[in-house]
């Protein structure tokens, strides 16, 4: 279950008035439930308690780092995509001995940061990469942890941007050439064959292809054990959770007990994989995200104004796509619904933000309860590719940020101030002295 329910009409954060931190923060404001994390690692590690998986969160979903310590401290691992996400990581606390380095452009001062801090494997997604990775290994006098990622061309049956494991997308290696690779890798003197990596997508809310993609891999990852000692198979992420609704009932359909036939579930999930994995007696690996903290975060706005055009109703907030893009990037759903519940009718209505674009919306013909200047709206299952994917587009701050634990709430990141934006840009030398900013 999450940590986000109405009491008495009002909408709290474990045992936090969400109102109250909209008030003393500001909006618009992404809110994080701490306990919500923990019991989805807690539980989702206790599904696959037979396999005992290290379990690496994949931080590109919320790199926070006070989130980030959550995890540490409940013993995950890390997976990464860069040298920054190291070093975030590293500053949260995290053990490089537990983290892997995904992504297909890594560059060589990454290579050398990953090796030096000493990281768990590195995934290689090409050839060129794994020569990359054996020279600057060999000149550092070191032996490269890899793995190298399969890509098992089975269609996740997601959205089309956030697909990996077919042979249309740029990661990982061709099932039929991964023998073949192997074989060359294992003449190289800067790498250590550590373990076999596969990913096939995100928002996976199906566990046909899980089941399928780690049943073509169990072989091959067996064979691999046989000729080149590797050590583990880590099997990726990509487990979604449900988007709709998510506070209706008090909890997502994704954590109910007795949940709806065809629904994912940590113990279906398991269920699917774990007869395919037990019997390779190698270590499992899983690289989840958004299953982890999806479904533990809100983004709360404020309503600017309720916009009448005869035709439509608008519902304009003061957070926009720069906040949280996933909406006009993939056209997903957001439940929204308001931090006080009122009776009376819904009332159709786009919820849309200030940006200059026609895609700056977060719903579109959605009945809503009626609300006014002044109120505020929480978009529901926010956790997740929210803050992390933010930008300054209309040289717009990025959100603060808090953590809610029980009755505790902390800033955890304050809203950036204006003059931040443009603190790294300089005038050329032809335009003069840098005019004075203007005091308000």
């Amino acid at each position: 279950m999450h940590g986000f329910r109405h009491v008495a009409g009002r909408l709290h954060c474990e045992r936090v008035l969400v109102e109250a931190l909209a008030r003393r923060h500001g909006t618009p404001l992404y809110v994080y439930s701490e306990q919500t994390m923990a019991d989805h690692f807690v539980r989702l590690k206790a599904a696959l308690g037979s396999l005992d998986p290290l379990i690496c969160y994949a931080m590109k979903a919320n790199s926070n780092l006070a989130v980030l310590r959550v995890f540490a401290g409940l013993g995950a691992g890390f997976d990464l995509v860069s040298g920054g996400e190291l070093e975030r990581a590293l500053a949260a606390g995290a053990d490089p001995g537990r983290c892997v380095f995904a992504g297909v452009g890594k560059t060589e001062d990454e290579i050398r940061l990953a090796l030096a801090q000493g990281v768990y494997a590195l995934n290689v997604e090409s050839e060129p990469e794994l020569v990359r990775i054996d020279r600057l290994a060999s000149r550092m006098g070191r032996r490269a942890p890899v793995a190298i990622r399969v890509n098992p061309g089975v269609d996740a049956r997601t959205h089309a941007k956030i697909t990996t494991g077919t042979y249309e997308n740029k990661f990982g290696i061709a099932f039929e050439q991964v023998a073949g690779m192997y074989r060359r890798a294992s003449r190289l003197r800067g790498v250590w064959l550590r373990g076999v990596q596969m990913h096939i997508g995100s928002q996976l809310t199906e566990a046909g292809p899980f089941e399928r993609a780690v049943r073509k891999v169990a072989p091959l990852a067996a064979e691999l054990a046989s000729r080149h000692g590797i050590e583990f198979f880590s099997i990726g992420g990509g487990a979604g959770i449900v988007y709709r609704p998510a506070l209706a009932s008090g909890e997502p359909r994704w954590w109910r007990s007795g949940a709806a036939r065809g629904v994912l579930t940590p113990e279906r999930y398991a269920a699917a994989v774990v007869p395919w994995l037990r019997p390779l007696g190698l270590r499992i690996l899983l690289e989840p995200g958004r299953l982890l903290v999806g479904n533990a975060g809100i983004l709360v706005t404020r309503v600017e104004y309720v916009k009448r055009t005869g035709r439509k109703t608008f519902v304009i907030v003061d957070a926009g796509m720069n906040d949280l893009i996933r909406p006009a990037f993939y056209d997903a759903y957001h439940e929204i619904v308001p931090l006080r519940r009122r009776g009376g009718g819904a009332v159709v209505s786009d919820v849309v933000g200030p940006i200059c674009e026609s895609g700056d919306w977060f719903c579109k013909g959605r009945p809503l309860p009626r609300v006014q200047a002044g109120e505020y709206l929480a978009i529901c299952s926010a956790g997740a590719y929210g803050s992390v994917m933010g930008s300054n587009y209309n040289t717009r701050p990025q959100a603060a940020e808090v953590l809610v634990r029980g009755v505790r709430a902390a800033l955890v990141r304050r809203r950036q101030a204006l003059a931040e934006i443009w603190a790294g840009e300089q005038l050329a030398p032809w335009q003069g002295a840098r005019a004075a900013r203007r005091q308000p």
